[in-house]
């Protein structure tokens, strides 16, 4: 007895161990769909894989700044899931090919979703995670689940019985910017529908061709266009199609949807060798697999488990965006609106550069090499097809949103990281020609070294001078590398015309007239057409490439240290009026926008790294949650996603085309990242108990690190960074911090 109970025991330490293994290895559990669907995130809950062509996702149906992504988590109506989304964007586009599930049981329409069927539904009887969304239409007792592969939607809905069940397809369906201008429906037979919506909103030209195929044959169907019954097929600007099933108790049907942007043949394509057959659940888990592979390049440990639902779920959404456009035959629709063709790579778009050029890609290159690789190459491809690079590129259209040539930091960091994948000399013909266009300003900016106050209600006159100039440095550092010594010399001196809008009177950059002089009655707190969706505060700090020459234009090292005290101390008044935009305030920093990202960690540059730890670690605590309105802004398309994984491995970077990170405060007590080249970096942080935001010290490999960042080189390169954490700061330690116009490759 004795040895058979002491065998039951280890056999159940064995079982105990390996299911505790089973759990450490499931990433998928810890993330959280549902945070920023509420609040100013406007991110969406639905099925999707990492980087894929379809977002399957619920859509309420009624327009407005908090359903841009389709959802919004205080409404309590679904009017149907479509199958491509944004993710946490500020204007509304996609939502196209819109399926509902009807029956007898509830009837009613109402004019705020345009009169579509609807359901009530309820939170308590809805779930999300990676790969799947399932929710329960009260109002017809039906069951909706949706999961996805990269190209293919897959829908399963389980009805109750009745004999007027219904599959209502609409490409009329329209919401926020989207408006469709052409759409076709051809029944091919009882089982299978094909078509495409061709719409306009800020895609100007966005084409979807899909395929449908039924698990179980309908029995009639109605086709409309308009008011208008037609029969076989139909085009035109609202067409819908309503397929009748006779349904018993609890009967499931299959619904799966192909696309392509560029033909018929590609959705058939999309729907054959990614979806063969009607196994929900194997697509289901296929999903989960490939998200579980994604999520585990990073194993963090720590004792909160709300921050690692918050971690793996920023994991997510920076996985959300950009977005697969090529079809598995390679075609795809192109911003020259021809139907181009790849062969030796996918082509991405979705690219949100003026947000996600911060933080965004720079992760790729840690995470996502080879993926990485392919993005840059998009881009390339974009330059061919257009003659410049995008500055904001979705569905094969550029929609000029935002300002910079955000696309230049991006190819170029990827060059200095050795991203393979792209043609280097193409990569710098193509960042030369969007710096010198003439379009947007900068012939103006090229001819007088700043961008002048105009009449233009989004002047942004200051923003633009600022982040042109930052191109420019990244730019003179590609021909600098390329041996291009004329360019080298030229760009270096654009990089420096931050100077041109710098006031030395007041101190902030300052609006410009084009005679030279500054304009008058300024209030830097104030919200102008001068600066993108900022005010002078918010962009005074956006000289990554010479934070040096900025801090002496200051007046120094204590000045500017009492600036970056006051950003974080001068608090909004109750009159003060705060755009939209302008949340996450700590004093006038405002998280919820991206040009404050990097200013949190510009002390480690005045040689008080204790001070920027503290700040780090307030925003980590205080900006995310995990709860629906856990996105103090919106997400951008994983700009704030990827924010907050840097912070919470302790770094950052500050210049994103740099190569080196700039140090801040680690959460967790353990990070290891999985490297695409095989090797593996380990983050360890002792004593770090709640209160302990402070490095006491700091080693590489084993010999102390005196340096306030590390390189991404010697991450790539595997080892162990270890952090000693404390309750106060330190301040006998002196590290070197960051030349910001350096290169570390």
């Amino acid at each position: 007895m004795k040895t058979y109970g002491w065998s039951l025991i280890c056999l159940m330490i064995f079982v105990f161990g390996c299911q505790q293994e089973r759990e450490q290895l499931s990433f998928t559990q810890y993330v959280n769909p549902f945070i920023g669907t509420d609040g100013p995130g406007n991110t969406y809950p639905g099925a999707t894989v990492p980087f894929g062509m379809v977002q399957l996702s619920p859509d309420i149906g009624i327009p407005g700044w908090d359903r841009i992504a389709g959802y919004y988590y205080q409404d309590s109506i679904i009017s149907g899931f479509s199958h491509m989304h944004l993710t946490g964007t500020g204007a509304g586009d996609l939502y196209d090919i819109l399926v509902m599930p009807t029956n007898s049981r509830f009837s009613k329409r109402i004019e705020a979703n345009n009169f579509k069927p609807f359901s009530k539904y309820s939170h308590d009887r809805e779930a999300a995670k990676p790969g799947y969304y399932t929710v329960d239409l009260l109002d017809y007792g039906i069951k909706a689940e949706l999961t996805a592969t990269r190209r293919t939607g897959i829908h399963r809905y389980t009805f109750p019985e009745d004999k007027a069940s219904q599959l209502h397809i609409d490409l009329g369906y329209a919401l926020n910017w989207d408006r469709p201008t052409d759409t076709h429906i051809k029944v091919v037979n009882d089982s299978t529908v094909e078509g495409y919506r061709k719409s306009t909103g800020w895609a100007r030209d966005q084409r979807v061709y899909f395929v449908m195929r039924f698990s179980k044959p309908f029995e009639s169907y109605r086709l409309y266009n308009g008011d208008s019954l037609n029969t076989g097929q139909v085009r035109g600007e609202d067409t819908r199609l309503i397929l009748d099933y006779n349904t018993v108790e609890n009967e499931q049907i299959i619904l799966k949807v192909g696309l392509s942007t560029a033909n018929i043949e590609g959705a058939y394509r999309s729907l054959d060798t990614e979806a063969p057959g009607f196994d929900f659940d194997k697509f289901r888990h296929l999903a989960n697999a490939d998200w579980e592979s994604e999520l585990g390049k990073v194993h963090i440990k720590t004792a909160d488990a709300s921050k690692k639902n918050i971690f793996y779920t920023m994991m997510y959404q920076s996985m959300l965006a950009p977005t697969l456009l090529s079809d598995p035959n390679g075609n795809y629709k192109g911003a020259n609106d021809s139907i181009m063709h790849v062969t030796n790579y996918e082509r991405y778009d979705t690219f949100s550069l003026w947000d996600t050029f911060r933080a965004a890609h720079p992760l790729y290159t840690l995470l996502h090499p080879e993926r990485s690789g392919q993005m840059i190459a998009s881009l390339l491809a974009h330059y061919k097809e257009t003659g410049l690079l995008p500055v904001w590129s979705m569905q094969g259209n550029e929609t000029n949103m935002m300002i910079g040539y955000h696309a230049i930091p991006v190819i170029v960091d990827a060059h200095f990281k050795k991203i393979g994948g792209f043609d280097t000399e193409l990569a710098y013909e193509a960042c030369r020609a969007s710096a010198m266009d003439n379009a947007r300003q900068i012939d103006t900016y090229k001819a007088l070294g700043y961008v002048p106050v105009d009449g233009h209600h989004e002047n942004w006159s200051v923003s633009k001078t600022l982040e042109y100039a930052y191109d420019d440095w990244c730019l003179a550092q590609f021909a600098k590398d390329l041996g291009k010594t004329e360019d080298y010399h030229y760009f270096l001196g654009r990089s420096e015309n931050w100077r041109h809008v710098y006031d030395p009177q007041s101190k902030f950059m300052r609006p410009k007239l084009k005679d030279g002089t500054f304009v008058t009655n300024f209030i830097p707190k104030e919200y102008t057409p001068y600066f993108c969706e900022s005010n002078a505060w918010q962009y005074f700090w956006y000289v990554p490439q010479n934070m040096e020459g900025l801090i002496e234009a200051s007046g120094g090292d204590a000045l500017f240290e009492k600036k970056l005290d006051s950003m974080f101390t001068l608090d909004p008044l109750p009159e003060d009026k705060l755009p939209i935009f302008s949340t996450g305030m700590i004093g006038q920093y405002a998280h919820g926008n991206e040009p404050s990202h990097h200013v949190g960690y510009l002390y480690n540059y005045v040689s008080k790294p204790w001070k920027t730890q503290k700040m780090i670690r307030r925003i980590l605590e205080t900006q995310y949650k995990n709860t629906p309105d856990g996105h103090c802004g919106n997400e951008d398309c994983g700009q704030m996603s990827s924010w907050y994984i840097f912070g919470a491995m302790g770094f950052y970077p500050v210049n994103p085309a740099q190569g080196a990170y700039a140090f801040g405060s680690p959460l967790f007590d353990y990070v290891k990242l999985q490297l695409e080249n095989g090797n593996s970096f380990e983050i360890e942080c002792l004593n770090n108990t709640k209160g302990n935001m402070y490095i006491q010290s700091i080693s590489l490999n084993g010999k102390p690190l005196l340096r306030n960042f590390i390189t991404h080189k010697e991450i790539m390169n595997g080892g162990k960074l270890v952090f000693t954490m404390g309750d106060s700061p330190d301040k006998s330690t002196v590290y070197r911090p960051l030349r910001s116009g350096e290169i570390y490759n």
